[in-house]
């Protein structure tokens, strides 16, 4: 597949998908849907994945305007959620390679969603992690109420959803580390036998008894 929405490079053991819609803050399009997943597919031999944005943004989640109706019609985000972003949200978390994400500024949304999803998240100075859900009448999809409690606790979580989180998230990312770290933690990962990285991220997923 020719990518046009986003940027995918497999070099050896890192791969790294760049969504590239920078003037649209990188919002994801059906388009961009169907590059995500044929690239996620075809991995390969990497045995580290690093998602990031191009431009001075993360993800905007869903691009309202990509959904043409006939006028009158509603657009049936449900559907784009069942049909897109949670397939997305569950191939990332259950992939055999850790992901790293490299947040540059805005993460807004599904956006966030996707970002908090992955193994690792490295957040840039400029980083903001935005659940913008609740002012549009909406519960947060893309599994952020299942995965947000998880990382900041209940508390954080729910005043998380009624008011934008800003930079209330970026500890995720340990700190103020700038997103050129994910790269060398990415080849940190990398350098690890491929058994015992891969028994390592499988034990974070799936607990045993």
């Amino acid at each position: 597949m020719a990518y046009e929405t986003i940027d995918f490079k497999a070099e050896g053991a890192i791969a790294r998908i760049t969504l590239n819609r920078p003037d649209r803050l990188n919002s994801f399009t059906a388009q961009m849907h169907a590059e995500v997943r044929d690239a996620l597919g075809a991995l390969g031999d990497a045995r580290v994945l690093i998602l990031t944005g191009a431009g001075r943004g993360f993800c905007a989640g869903q691009d309202l305007n990509d959904r043409a109706v006939a006028p009158g019609e509603k657009v049936d985000l449900g559907e784009t959620v069942e049909r897109d972003w949670n397939p997305l949200i569950r191939t990332l978390t259950s992939l055999p390679q850790p992901v790293i994400a490299r947040v540059n500024g805005v993460a807004a949304g599904a956006g966030a969603n996707i970002a908090l999803a992955c193994d690792i998240v490295i957040a840039s100075a400029t980083a903001k992690f935005i659940q913008s859900f609740s002012a549009l009448g909406l519960i947060p999809d893309s599994g952020g109420s299942w995965i947000l409690p998880r990382l900041v606790g209940q508390a954080r979580a729910v005043g998380g959803q009624l008011i934008s989180l800003g930079r209330d998230v970026a500890y995720v990312a340990r700190g103020r580390r700038q997103a050129a770290e994910g790269v060398r933690d990415a080849r940190a990962v990398a350098a690890h036998p491929v058994a015992h990285a891969a028994y390592d991220h499988d034990v974070v997923h799936h607990p045993r008894g």
